[in-house]
């Protein structure tokens, strides 16, 4: 491919303008800044670029030296997915916490904050919320980031989060649209597929993201996800029936629509970035977040040449580069409103905390005694997902020393978990942690074996909870946030 020379016609400009990329480091590099003064108006984040709150308003204070307008995004959902908090845990619970307390105010209180936190760093564009309706309880991405499986109450959720987030300023970019939630494959990894008739789409995924429309979400991401009802040939992110037909036209949603990283395999695996990047403008999007993964100067050049010579070639229209170019500017005009409006509301630095201790469901054949004296905790864990990520710690351990001090853990996966925890308790108390048990059946297994021998084990479940309650006392957290395990500890320990 031939290299774009120019930094300064309109059509390179406007290339630059769709992209979102990421980068390393937390301190912005200078070939961010030089793309920036050639026309970048957009900045993604990811947990690598961020150590602490005033570290991050001085990265964006940095971002904004160069281009007072750009948006800084962030894929902030609280719960389990935090990049703000990514080296803590959240001091906010996830979506399906909040769906099981199922008080929309309390949704659009906890939004609220988290955008006026996320305002007072400098980030203005947040890549949330889910409106996936999680159907399929074997997802193995979605899961405890949705507020849950009934339509109506994703619904009525998704809007109270936009209406809260957007109230402090920072834009609501509501995903994965057309919705993630009926899969069993996860996207980073491969292309999921969803074989529902086209009335089940409209009367289950669809309603959430309607309701987040009507509420005025800023932005829309889309999903690489394959839906034959609607684009049997392409994933929704490259389909025009599905972005431009079924969004822009159907639903009549005006404002911007984003692409999931493109470097997940779901895409870059098939068709690579660079040609997934001009295949999304053409069906419909307008900005392409790129850095999950991939996060240099050269990926960024490597795409504006893409999207340069696809016009100049004839497969990609100029008029609709130059459409995608102008939504992202009219963004950054109405965050830079927002930003320079009056749009604080009063700190509510406890409202996580109170929906977190809201959502646990606590499960007991008989009353529960709390403990006085210091348990072993065995996390029983997982492979995290690529969204959430492995770097985020989670559990109880670490809230029930401070209550119990000389609390002790471990961390057991595989066919021996259960004995290995046996044999590490020794004879104190077991707490067992897990994270969606019904997905992993040496999960269930290991807890049968820790049960036979210690039937007053604590079981605490920080994932979906759909497999039968079990233990002395079972507390179901709905999400593995800090606070969700602060509330369970609380809860153990009679606080």
């Amino acid at each position: 491919m031939t290299t774009i020379a120019s930094g300064s016609d309109t059509l390179t400009r406007d290339a630059l303008t769709v992209l979102q990329p990421g980068f390393t480091g937390t301190t912005a590099p200078d070939w961010l800044l030089r793309r920036l003064g050639e026309g970048l108006a957009s900045v993604g984040l990811f947990g690598r670029n961020i150590a602490s709150p005033e570290q991050l308003a001085a990265l964006t204070a940095q971002l904004r030296a160069e281009r007072d307008d750009v948006l800084v995004a962030v894929d902030e959902e609280g719960g389990d997915v935090t990049r703000l908090e990514v080296r803590t845990g959240s001091s906010f619970p996830g979506n399906n916490a909040l769906g099981a307390v199922d008080d929309v105010e309390l949704t659009r209180q906890v939004a609220a904050e988290l955008g006026r936190r996320l305002a007072a760093c400098g980030v203005n564009l947040n890549w949330a919320p889910s409106a996936d309706v999680n159907s399929n309880p074997a997802n193995p991405v979605i899961g405890v980031r949705s507020f849950g499986a009934d339509t109506e109450l994703v619904a009525r959720h998704t809007a109270a989060y936009v209406t809260g987030l957007q109230s402090a300023g920072v834009a609501a970019c509501t995903k994965h649209f057309p919705g993630h939630g009926d899969t069993a494959v996860d996207s980073h990894h491969a292309l999921p597929r969803i074989d529902v008739p086209a009335e089940v789409l409209s009367a289950r995924e669809l309603a959430p993201f309607r309701a987040a429309l009507a509420a005025g979400t800023r932005a829309v991401m889309s999903a690489h996800i394959l839906v034959p009802a609607l684009d049997p040939a392409r994933p929704a992110t490259l389909s025009h029936p599905v972005l431009t037909r079924l969004l822009r036209g159907e639903l009549g949603y005006d404002g911007l629509i984003v692409t999931d990283g493109m470097e997940m395999q779901a895409i870059a695996a098939t068709y690579g970035i660079e040609r997934g990047s001009v295949l999304a403008i053409a069906a419909g999007a307008d900005a392409i977040c790129v850095g999950g993964g991939l996060a240099d100067d050269e990926t960024v050049r490597r795409l504006r040449d893409a999207l340069v010579t696809a016009v100049r070639s004839g497969e990609l229209a100029e008029a609709r580069l130059a459409d995608a170019a102008e939504r992202v500017r009219t963004l950054a005009r109405w965050t830079a409103a927002a930003g320079a409006a009056d749009t604080r509301t009063p700190a509510d630095e406890e409202v996580g905390l109170r929906a977190a201790r809201r959502a646990l469901r606590l499960t007991s054949a008989q009353p529960f005694t709390p403990l006085t004296e210091p348990p072993y905790v065995a996390a029983l864990s997982p492979v995290a997902n690529i969204a959430v990520g492995a770097e985020t710690p989670w559990g109880v351990a670490a809230e029930l020393s401070r209550l119990l001090p000389g609390t002790e853990t471990g961390t057991f996966a595989g066919e021996d978990a259960g004995l290995a925890t046996l044999a590490a308790a020794g004879r104190r108390r077991i707490v067992a942690v897990v994270r969606d048990e019904h997905r992993h059946p040496w999960m269930g297994r290991a807890l049968d074996t820790v049960l036979r021998t210690r039937p007053d084990t604590i079981v605490v479940e920080m994932g979906l909870p759909q497999a039968p309650p079990r233990g002395t006392l079972h507390i179901a957290t709905h999400g593995a946030a800090r606070v969700c395990g602060r509330a369970a500890a609380e809860i153990i320990a009679g606080e």
